[in-house]
């Protein structure tokens, strides 16, 4: 199962929200809220039972429930949001959601943080970055096993390559990097550069951590430039899930033409 066909699969597996006996105007605002995941949302009046609560549900599946209340909460007056380590550790934490950001707007976390694979369907390049900032920050704290990335071009990761440059400085953190052979290549010197020419390392942005051995350190970041600048993928916390895209692109693009300890060969 190749890269595009992974985020299909992943994608048909919509989840459902459904919020009973609420306000109309609550349902609305969480349809806004989560305009840009792949969460359905829908409203049920029922004669009895508790007011404002919602279910989630994946296939046909109860995953979770939770109140209206829950779903909405915000940082209390006064609460700030943490930057930099704190900000990344909040959003990429056991079973985090990704939210882009880092603003410390909880709203919908509750039913986010009980989905292994969050979609998100209209993320800019910039966010692309941020949340690949995140999984960077985490290998870059554990110190440790494996990152895999792939930045489309080697334009776009020359772009990248102090930051690369860095992770790949950390002793047990074996760095690699995936680029179409389009624009001129990084001097590497710490971690590899495999270019690869199949469409889809053009097309998909992604950055995949093994978690150093632990298990609940895994992530991954995978997402399909669907329409120019606009990308549509998902997050992922699940190990299998992020054991299989790693297995994938060292199978794959192992043996791809690469740099490695100065980049000659590019």
């Amino acid at each position: 199962m190749s890269l595009i066909e992974l985020i299909a699969g992943v994608e048909a597996h919509e989840a459902t929200l459904t919020v009973f006996n609420a306000d109309p105007a609550v349902t609305d605002e969480l349809r806004e809220h989560f305009a840009d995941r792949n969460v359905r949302i829908v409203d049920d009046q029922t004669a009895s039972g508790p007011e404002e609560f919602a279910v989630l549900a994946r296939d046909g599946e109860f995953v979770t429930a939770v109140t209206v209340d829950e779903l909405l909460s915000r940082p209390d007056e006064g609460e700030t949001a943490g930057t930099g380590v704190e900000a990344a550790e909040s959003e990429t934490g056991s079973g985090g959601s990704g939210e882009r950001g880092g603003t410390g707007d909880r709203v919908g976390r509750p039913v986010l943080d009980h989905l292994d694979e969050t979609m998100f369907t209209s993320y800019s390049r910039d966010d692309m970055v941020a949340a690949s900032r995140e999984i960077e920050d985490r290998a870059w704290r554990v110190g440790d096993g494996e990152l895999h990335a792939g930045f489309q071009t080697l334009d776009v990761l020359t772009g990248e390559a102090d930051t690369y440059a860095l992770l790949g400085e950390k002793e047990r953190l074996d760095v690699h990097a995936y680029a179409a052979d389009e624009g001129e290549a990084p001097d590497v010197e710490h971690y590899t550069v495999h270019v690869g020419e199949a469409a889809e390392i053009r097309e998909t942005w992604f950055v995949a951590y093994d978690g150093g051995g632990y298990d609940e350190a895994k992530c991954a970041l995978l997402a399909e430039e669907r329409a120019p600048g606009e990308f549509f993928g998902f997050w992922s916390y699940d190990p299998e899930t992020v054991e299989y895209i790693i297995d994938y692109l060292t199978e794959r693009y192992g043996g791809s033409e690469q740099t490695d300890d100065g980049g000659a060969t590019v």
